[in-house]
């Protein structure tokens, strides 16, 4: 028999309460597009997948605490972008870190290997990434929750904490800032 959740208060009421049931009928309910926040922002599918298991953890945690001023899923939302977010901040000092040694070694980098034996649309893909993620964090956010995970910019407002005006401007700087990477691409060759 399958549990029917009527409203968002009752669920976090029962999941406080300590129902199972309820906590696995929100996983089911909002795993695939935490999924796709995640994978959006990280580019890959185990990241991804280990990051959304870190947001229902976060969720099963602190929903004692969710006030409820915002929608359930965007609470939800947030706490996944706000992970991947703080994933790819400690990968970039990670990163940052390793290409150090690398500099040091001499050695040729990862991308620089693995660039070379891309076919063209491999390449384009890989610049694609490179462009979005170069974008300031805010413009990021934005673009890729409206563009890959079709969130409205009211949504957006509320998960990344600004006004819709705001998401249209992050959005419209993000795409021309985009632009002008790729043509910067297509004028060096590497696109």
């Amino acid at each position: 028999m399958k549990l029917r959740i009527v409203t968002d208060q009752h669920l976090i009421r029962e999941i406080i309460n300590g129902d199972e049931i309820a906590f696995r009928h929100l996983v089911e309910e909002y795993s695939k597009q935490v999924f796709h926040i995640c994978y959006a922002i990280v580019h890959n599918q185990d990241d991804a997948d280990d990051l959304s298991q870190d947001v229902f953890i976060e969720v099963f945690r602190s929903i004692s605490r969710f006030r409820s001023d915002a929608r359930l899923s965007t609470w939800i939302y947030r706490i996944a972008v706000n992970k991947s977010l703080n994933f790819l901040r400690k990968r970039k000092r990670q990163s940052w870190i390793q290409s150090f040694g690398d500099l040091i070694s001499f050695q040729q980098t990862e991308e620089e290997r693995t660039t070379e034996n891309l076919s063209k649309n491999e390449l384009r893909a890989l610049r694609l990434h490179e462009a979005i993620d170069s974008l300031p964090e805010n413009q990021r956010s934005a673009f890729l929750l409206h563009k890959l995970n079709d969130l409205s910019q009211p949504e957006i407002a509320e998960i990344i904490g600004t006004t819709v005006k705001g998401v249209e401007s992050l959005i419209h700087r993000a795409k021309i800032n985009l632009q002008k990477k790729i043509i910067t691409y297509y004028k060096n060759d590497e696109w």
